[in-house]
Order: structure tokens, then sequence, then C-alpha cells
């Protein structure tokens, strides 16, 4: 069992968030970089699309899309490439 109070966590949360909006907190942030073009990181990690595709659970179809700009990765998927463009050694375990 856990010791923690989920309760007064989620006060506490609001308190900051109340702090934040009146001017008497600053909160930390940080402003992600876009990835890298998929084709480039498909490539440095010497993937196929197909396999590409299936380590990023998406279809071929969607990897295509993205290389020849027709769609944009966005949520779950562009946090997956900057993990693939940043630290290939780990995405390159996942196959």
């Amino acid at each position: 069992m856990s010791n923690r109070d989920i309760g007064q966590e989620i006060l506490e949360g609001i308190r900051e968030i109340k702090a934040y909006k009146a001017g008497e907190k600053t909160l930390k942030t940080r402003t992600l970089k876009e990835p890298a073009p998929v084709q480039v990181i498909r490539t440095r990690l010497n993937l196929s699309q197909a396999a590409f595709a299936g380590l990023m659970g998406v279809s071929v179809r969607t990897v295509q899309d993205w290389e020849q700009g027709r769609r944009k990765p966005s949520g779950p998927a562009a946090a997956l490439l900057r993990i693939a463009e940043q630290r290939p050694e780990i995405f390159s375990q996942l196959s």
C-alpha cells in the first residue's frame, strides 16, 4: 500500500493553479522542439517503412503520408519520434 494522500495532492495542485493565475507563482514550463522529418529518423534507424510503422504502432500508409508531407505526426506519435531521434538506442531495442 502507498502512503500517498491523493486528495491532498489534488488540493495542492489546485492551490498551485490558483496561485499561478493570481500571479503569485511561476510554473516550470518546457518547450519541446519538433522532431526531425520522419524519413530522416527512419533512415538513421535503418528501418523499412513497414518495420518503422510496426514499431510506431501505425500503418505503413501513415508513415508514407508523414514522409510525403500529407500528414503530420501529433500527440503520442510525435513523442515517440522524439525518443527515436534523441535516444535511438532505446528505440532500436524495441524491435
